[in-house]
């Protein structure tokens, strides 16, 4: 091992640039905008840094780049550990256990074989990449075994791990057959984070019932305290930190005048509707966009929202389209469009318009400024950036968030409407509600969601953890007490 390589290095499950096939074959790649990328970019600029991940293109083994100062070292995976690893394990199996199963996780001993091999590829190519000493951050549930093996083939390395899913409660956890696995391939870390307080509740039961167990089979004991693990010699650090945006960046551009004239734009193409109501999400079953639907027909049906009134745009990006659970998905809810729009909507003027493709950056913020509610209606989200997005935007203090009380941002956003997504009554009374609200309740209230998100950026988020691993501590997270961790 030569003192050579990156003082810092970001782990990934995709590189922060997509390996694009042009029409004549040839490769080139494209930057995928993304707030952890423009929140790490100075940090790893100015401190030698490097970026490993998978280039998005199965089989494609490209040399090491340079982007904008940043080394960039693909992982190549094949067309089969893709399907295996990707789509199975980690969006069949990870995904639905870790949002309250939701859809019932595949249990599949293949996947899991496959998982573990390609966590041993992005862990041997980070053990090439870091120099002697250097921080290496790794990030989310798809990568969860990486700690472990990197702290064995390199313990030279200070290692950190976030997680930005949510943890499960540990009466689910427990369903997985790797379930000990998991939780000691975390524990390689030397500061594991999560978005939320309980989160890292549940870790830290799970690391003392499960890893602690586990002495019969070779593995150290462990010993949990507040948010402190300890690991035979080793004192693992476990802390919440939520994740935010680039929130004075989306603040500026939706303050640009070609931003105002498009958001007018789209009012006027939709028929100069009184009220816009917008849902902006990926096409996966966590988010909650059927239950949004079926609360607005149940609005229409009951003569509670007007449909000369107020118009519904739903902007759905194509996700994980080969997963048997998200084609179901798409049917239904293309089903539910359907019959909305064939109930309620006349020639010229739908009620419901559904765009199933990945909407530009700037034409997204544009139907920010434009929409007077914004539904978030996820039943289980790590986070969910889109409400803060929402947020970010309204500089003249309008608009509403309808926010379900199951994603982390509502712990942040608590001046939001918030609802229970699986309860349709209390939905539809928080839609009537976001609609209905005077002009200076609603000014109030945004003003005072829009100081949560421009304080907590998402600068702030990387530096906390990053701050919190560098010094030993879990400084700037949201600190576990005595009464918080129920061991």
């Amino acid at each position: 091992m030569a003192d050579l390589g990156s003082d810092f290095v970001v782990v990934a499950n995709r590189l922060p640039v997509d390996l694009e096939t042009l029409p004549d074959g040839s490769t080139r790649w494209k930057r995928s905008p993304g707030g952890l990328v423009t929140a790490l970019e100075p940090i790893l600029r100015s401190n030698k840094g490097a970026w490993v991940g998978w280039p998005g293109v199965p089989d494609a083994n490209p040399d090491p780049i340079i982007q904008d100062g940043v080394e960039l070292h693909s992982v190549p995976l094949s067309a089969r550990e893709i399907e295996d690893y990707y789509e199975g394990f980690s969006n069949a199996t990870l995904w639905p256990l870790y949002h309250d199963v939701i859809v019932k996780p595949v249990y599949d001993r293949e996947w899991w074989t496959a998982y573990v091999a390609v966590n041993r590829k992005f862990t041997e190519a980070t053990a090439d990449v870091a120099a002697q000493g250097a921080t290496v951050w790794i990030q989310d549930y798809q990568l969860q075994l990486v700690p472990k093996m990197l702290r064995m083939l390199r313990p030279d390395l200070t290692i950190g791990f976030f997680q930005h899913i949510p943890f499960p409660p540990v009466e689910l956890f427990m369903q997985l057959p790797w379930r000990t696995e998991i939780v000691e391939g975390l524990l390689g870390a030397d500061l594991i984070g999560f978005h939320l307080p309980g989160g890292a509740q549940n870790f830290l039961y799970l690391a003392r019932r499960l890893a602690g167990q586990s002495t019969s089979r070779g593995s150290v004991g462990v010993r949990s305290k507040l948010g402190v693990v300890q690991v035979g010699f080793r004192t693992v650090r476990v802390g919440a930190f939520p994740i935010s945006i680039d929130s004075g960046q989306l603040d500026e551009m939706s303050k640009r005048k070609d931003i105002r004239d498009r958001a007018k734009q789209i009012r006027k193409e939709l028929g100069n509707p009184k009220r816009i109501m917008l849902g902006v999400d990926r096409l996966d079953y966590t988010k909650g966009i059927d239950v949004r639907l079926n609360a607005l027909m149940e609005l229409f049906e009951e003569s509670r929202i007007d449909p000369e009134e107020t118009v519904m745009v739903q902007l759905a990006t194509p996700s994980r389209e080969r997963v048997e659970s998200y084609v179901r998905l798409r049917s239904d809810i293309e089903q539910v469009v359907g019959r909305i729009n064939g109930e309620y909507a006349r020639v010229g003027h739908g009620v419901l318009h559904y765009l199933h493709r990945p909407i530009p950056r700037e034409e997204l913020i544009a139907f920010f400024v434009a929409a007077d509610v914004m539904l978030v209606t996820p039943f289980r989200d790590g986070m969910n950036l889109v409400a803060k997005e929402y947020v970010a935007c309204r500089s003249d203090l309008g608009g509403a968030l309808v926010l379900s009380e199951f994603t982390g941002a509502a712990a942040e956003l608590r001046q939001a409407y918030l609802c229970n997504p699986h309860d349709l009554e209390d939905l539809k009374g928080s839609i009537i509600a976001a609609l209905e609200q005077d002009r200076e309740t609603g000014r109030k209230k945004m003003r005072a969601l829009r100081r949560q998100v421009l304080t907590h950026d998402v600068d702030r988020w990387a530096k906390s953890f990053l701050n919190a691993l560098s010094h030993g501590g879990v400084a700037g997270s949201a600190l576990l007490e005595d009464d918080d961790v129920r061991l």
